[in-house]
C-alpha cells in the first residue's frame, strides 16, 4: 500500500507527486487518460496570470512564489531527463491595456517591474507587431514554458522514481471505504489503496467528490486555442492585447489563444473561434495573415469562483485531500500550490497562509 495515492496526472497532479518522491514517499499516481494530455497539454505556458492586477490576492501570492521556480524546475527536469521544457524569459509586452494606472500602482506596491513605454520601443523589440501611439506596458521578467514538454518531462522524471507507481489508461469510478473511512479507489484497473487520497482532477474533480457528499464548485470551460507555424523569429516574446496573446516558441511554432466557453465537458473546435483566434492573431501581428495555421485544439479549465484553486482536507474525510480549481492558471500556480499542499500532507510549516484555500462550508456554499 502507498503512503499516498493521487488522482490527476496533470501537472498539478505531477508535481505533487514529484515533491511527495522527493520527501521519501511511496505515492501512486492515478491517470485517466494519459499523464499532462488534458489541461496541462492545452494550455499557452505563460508563467504568470494573463493580467496580474486583476486577480484576487490569494491568486498573486500563489502566482509570485511560483513564478520564481520554473527557472530551476526547468533545468532539474532537463539535467533529470533530457527533455528540455523551454523555459524562456523574454519578457511581455501589453498592448491596449485600459486600466494601466491600476496595473503600474499594483507593480509598485510589490516592486514588479512594469512600466508605460512608447510605440518606438515596441517596435525596436518586436518590428512587426502592430502598435499605435498610445505605446504599451513591459514587464521584463514575465516567463513562459513549453507545456507540453514540461508535462513529458515531469513524467519520464516520475516514472524513473523507484518511489513512484504510474497508472494511465486507468478511469477511477469510486472509493473504496474500510470502517467509515477511504482507503483507495475503485478503478479500471481494480482497487488501489494508500493512507492519504489527494484529488487533482481538474475539472473533473467535481464529479468525483460529489460521491463522498461534497459538492466542489468547479466546472470546465473550455478554451481554444491555434498555432501557426510561422519563420522562426517572426516574433520573441509574448504580446498581449483585448485577453488575447501571441506565445513563441523556439522553433517559430506560434500560440494564440484563447476563447472562453461554458459548455460542459465538450472540447470540439469549431470554425468560428478559428476565425476570431486568426482575427485576434492577426489584428498584434499582421504578417501572420500569410502563415497556415497549423493546429487547433480546445482544453478543459478547471472552473472555480474567482479562479480560486480550493487546496487542503475534505470536509468530514481527515486522510482525503484536495488540489483543483486552478481554472486559467493551473501551470501558473502549480509550484506554490502544490507546495503548499503537500507542506500539510507532511506537516510541515506552511508555505503561505493555508486558510484561504482550504474547504471551508463558506467557500462550498457560495461556490
Amino acid at each position: 500500500m502507498s503512503d499516498f495515492l493521487i488522482i490527476g496526472g496533470g501537472v498539478i497532479g505531477m508535481m505533487t507527486a514529484l515533491q511527495l518522491a522527493d520527501a521519501g514517499q511511496q505515492v501512486t499516481l492515478v491517470e485517466r487518460g494519459e499523464c499532462g494530455k488534458e489541461a496541462s497539454w492545452a494550455g499557452g505556458g505563460i508563467v504568470s496570470p494573463l493580467y496580474p492586477w486583476r486577480y484576487a490576492t490569494e491568486v498573486s501570492q500563489l502566482s509570485r512564489w511560483s513564478e520564481g521556480v520554473y527557472p530551476s524546475l526547468a533545468l532539474r527536469l532537463l539535467e533529470e531527463t533530457g527533455i528540455d521544457p523551454e523555459y524562456r524569459q523574454k519578457g511581455l509586452l501589453y498592448l491596449k491595456v485600459d486600466d494601466a494606472d491600476a496595473a503600474l500602482h499594483w507593480a509598485h506596491q510589490l516592486g514588479k517591474p512594469l512600466e508605460r513605454v512608447g510605440a518606438g520601443f515596441v517596435r525596436d523589440k518586436e518590428p512587426g507587431v502592430a502598435v499605435t501611439d498610445e505605446g504599451a506596458l513591459w514587464m521584463p521578467t514575465l516567463g513562459s514554458v513549453r507545456n507540453p514538454r514540461l508535462a513529458k518531462a515531469l513524467k519520464a522524471r516520475l516514472s524513473a522514481m523507484a518511489q513512484v507507481t504510474l497508472h494511465e489508461q486507468c478511469d477511477v469510478s469510486g472509493f473504496v471505504y474500510q470502517d467509515g473511512q477511504v482507503v483507495g479507489v475503485a478503478s479500471s484497473q481494480g482497487s488501489l489503496t494508500a493512507g492519504q487520497i489527494v484529488v487533482c482532477g481538474g475539472a473533473w474533480a467535481g464529479a468525483l467528490l460529489a460521491q463522498l457528499g461534497v459538492q466542489l464548485p468547479v466546472k470546465p470551460v473550455k478554451g481554444q486555442m491555434i498555432a501557426y507555424q510561422a519563420p522562426k523569429g517572426l516574433v520573441q516574446r509574448v504580446v498581449l492585447k483585448d485577453g488575447r496573446y501571441i506565445i513563441p516558441r523556439a522553433d517559430g511554432l506560434l500560440l494564440v489563444g484563447s476563447t472562453l466557453e461554458d459548455v460542459g465537458f465538450d472540447k470540439t473546435t469549431d470554425a468560428l473561434a478559428l476565425a476570431s483566434l486568426r482575427q485576434s492573431a492577426e489584428a498584434i501581428l499582421p504578417a501572420l495573415a500569410d502563415c497556415p495555421v497549423a493546429h487547433q485544439w480546445a482544453g478543459l479549465r478547471p472552473g472555480s469562483p474567482e479562479g480560486i484553486p480550493f487546496i487542503g482536507a475534505l470536509p468530514g474525510w481527515p486522510n482525503v485531500f484536495v488540489n483543483a480549481g486552478h481554472y486559467r492558471n493551473g501551470l501558473v500556480l502549480a509550484p506554490a500550490s502544490t507546495h503548499l499542499l503537500v507542506d500539510q500532507l507532511l506537516g510541515r510549516e506552511p508555505l503561505i497562509d493555508p486558510a484561504p484555500y482550504q474547504l471551508t462550508p463558506e467557500r462550498l456554499v457560495h461556490g
